[in-house]
């Protein structure tokens, strides 16, 4: 899959917010040895960010500003910085809500994008932006996600949480719980299964096996609470089993996660955020990261948000970055999750 260098490939880091704790989970990431052997890391931000960031944490790397991917240099000495020149500001507050560190942040997100498709780099891995901050400067992109579809004319992008062997692929992400219930339908499970399906054949799994979580307590108990398992998920599967793929359920929520963390699934499809995000967070909160399904290129992320109230401390973790770079390096150079 890769672009680049298939042995090491070569991974863009956005930034996130430089007002959040995005450039100190870096600054930890980055200042590990180990981190720059499975791949060449470079980050599209702010070097004077970043700069504060290695001060903060006490880091003894330096960072040097780069023109394009191909120059970047990757120790935990020296940190490759790419910045943009439309940036207006570098003077971010830490700690609080910035439009000007929402505008950064946009586009340094875009730039991965538009570097991700011109071939000029194997994956993205990307630090936390605040979307409470974006709505705020006018952007109309929700978070990465919706910037890397837009960029990328996909038409269906989902999200996969991923922590240890417990992988979540999510139905619908950031939907209303009445939106969301909505959401499940026979065309969009089945989507979503195809989808999953294809990933994680072109990762490596034989025949992967998908387990799917039911909507409903008890998956319906047979229709006594709900119906939405018999007349939308179920012929789901049911189509799903008739094209080859191993689909199983609709299995009980409170059941599921179990099985697939004792191997049973290789991945869980769930129907809305918190049915996925809350098994991930109380498996393994600091490991966990997110990965998208649907893109032309390689997206992984932290599973954690901007942090404001501990942002400049020195007390964020940087275990999830460092996962995710991991990711990125592992489904850039074909060796699966």
């Amino acid at each position: 899959m890769s672009t680049v260098n298939s042995s090491t490939p070569l991974i863009a880091i956005t930034l996130g917010d430089p007002s959040g704790i995005g450039p100190e989970v870096i600054a930890k990431a980055l200042s590990e040895k180990d981190i720059h052997e499975v791949a060449r890391l470079f980050v599209i931000g702010n070097k004077e960010s970043l700069d504060s960031a290695l001060e903060e944490v006490k880091s003894k790397a330096t960072t040097k500003i780069i023109n394009t991917p191909s120059d970047a240099i990757s120790t935990s000495q020296q940190i490759s910085v790419l910045e943009t020149s439309n940036i207006m500001s570098s003077n971010f507050p830490i700690g609080e809500l910035s439009l000007d560190s929402a505008r950064a942040s946009h586009t340094w997100v875009e730039t991965a994008g538009k570097l991700a498709l011109d071939n000029q780099i194997d994956a993205i891995t990307t630090a936390p932006v605040n979307k409470e901050a974006w709505r705020a400067a006018g952007i109309q992109d929700t978070g990465h996600q919706e910037v890397f579809k837009r960029l990328s004319n996909s038409q269906y992008v989902a999200t996969m949480l991923v922590s240890g062997e417990l992988r979540c692929m999510h139905l619908s992400t950031h939907l209303s719980l009445s939106e969301a219930c909505k959401y499940v339908t026979k065309e969009n499970v089945l989507r979503a299964i195809r989808l999953t399906h294809q990933h994680f054949s072109d990762w490596g799994f034989h025949n992967p096996r998908i387990g799917i979580a039911a909507l409903n307590p008890h998956a319906s108990d047979g229709g006594l609470i709900g119906d939405s398992e018999d007349l939308e998920i179920k012929p789901a599967i049911a189509e799903a089993e008739k094209l080859g793929i191993k689909a199983f359920g609709p299995v009980p929520a409170d059941s599921i996660f179990n099985q697939a963390i004792d191997g049973q699934y290789d991945v869980v499809v769930v129907m809305y955020h918190d049915q996925g995000h809350i098994p991930i967070k109380v498996h393994g909160f600091e490991e966990s990261i997110s990965v998208n399904l649907g893109l032309p290129f390689i997206r992984t992320s932290v599973d954690h948000g901007t942090a404001f109230d501990i942002a400049g401390k020195n007390l964020a973790q940087s275990v999830s970055m460092t996962e995710a770079i991991k990711l990125a390096s592992s489904l850039a150079t074909g060796k699966s999750l």
